[in-house]
């Protein structure tokens, strides 16, 4: 490549990534029936993973996510983008299940893996880690040696979407990929937290169509809002927690607080019967100084009264 020559962008085959779970003869599903059919005949999670990767049912999206990855951020101009689905990730023998909205152009469907390479993962991750969720603090790369402990991720429409707003037949689309996520670890499960209002509200038609009893009129969503759901496949139940989104609108203007999530996932890890981890006595103390300092400045500005 000549000095100053920009790299060619091309989009990554099956295959062609670290821990690509598809490959070259993975089916591919182009319709929503074609979803629901390979989806729900998925035998395992690998199976199911490689499948969702390599959806093409929903035009729009495609073309997003493929468009962002041949043009790219001047930031990612040399690094290739992975452009496709993000599927699930995590533990197979999961407690905890983490549904957000979608990927974001420039984290997952840059890096191929969930809340991968954006500032909502870092503040995420962060507080995983903290919890005991996750071996690292950080999630930069499919290949970073990061790993969740007891815990999986998913997303409730797995292309980014342009302005992070997908259609709800995008998400009806893309459900059946969710169902039967859940039918293959709900053995295990215990907690799902819902990373604001479009997963809490995308997660009922979902839970309802694996067999859970879903009350009538919907569970209104909030910070800590918590409804427990059983069915004949999960007799312990499983309880439903809702949690502000860790976006960069909701970390910067302090409605959602490294304190607020960590209270999220303790939650989950005592309701998943998990014991309690030590890593949160090192936090605390920062936790109070990063709210007495955002307190202090909104004060200064006039804010606060």
């Amino acid at each position: 490549m000549a000095a100053g020559e920009e790299p060619v962008a091309r989009l990554v085959a099956p295959g062609d990534w670290p821990d690509d779970p598809a490959g070259p003869d993975t089916p591919v599903a182009h319709s929503a029936a074609e979803v629901g059919h390979l989806a729900g005949g998925a035998a395992t999670l690998h199976e199911l993973t490689a499948r969702q990767s390599v959806c093409r049912a929903c035009p729009r999206l495609v073309a997003w996510r493929e468009e962002v990855a041949l043009t790219r951020r001047r930031a990612f101009r040399d690094e290739p983008y992975w452009g496709r689905p993000i599927p699930g990730w995590g533990s197979e023998q999961s407690r905890l299940l983490i549904v957000g909205l979608a990927p974001a152009a420039h984290g997952g469907n840059r890096t191929g893996r969930i809340f991968t390479g954006d500032r909502s993962g870092d503040f995420l991750f962060a507080s995983l880690y903290r919890t005991g969720f996750a071996v690292q603090p950080t999630s930069v790369a499919a290949d970073d040696g990061q790993r969740l402990v007891d815990a999986r991720m998913a997303a409730a429409v797995s292309c980014a979407p342009p302005d992070n707003k997908p259609l709800p037949a995008e998400r009806d689309t893309c459900a059946p990929w969710l169902v039967a996520e859940l039918g293959l670890v709900a053995a295990d499960l215990r907690v799902i937290v819902c990373l604001g209002g479009f997963a809490w509200q995308a997660m009922w038609p979902v839970l309802s169509r694996y067999g859970f009893t879903v009350p009538r009129p919907r569970p209104a969503f909030g910070h800590g809002a918590e409804v427990r759901l059983t069915s004949d496949q999960a007799p312990d139940g499983v309880l439903i927690i809702g949690c502000y989104h860790p976006s960069q609108q909701n970390t910067f203007t302090g409605r959602v607080t490294p304190a607020m999530l960590d209270a999220i996932f303790t939650r989950a890890r005592a309701a998943a019967g998990l014991g309690a981890t030590t890593r949160l006595l090192s936090a605390n103390v920062d936790h109070v100084i990063s709210y007495a300092l955002h307190f202090f400045l909104r004060k200064v500005s006039g804010s606060v009264k």
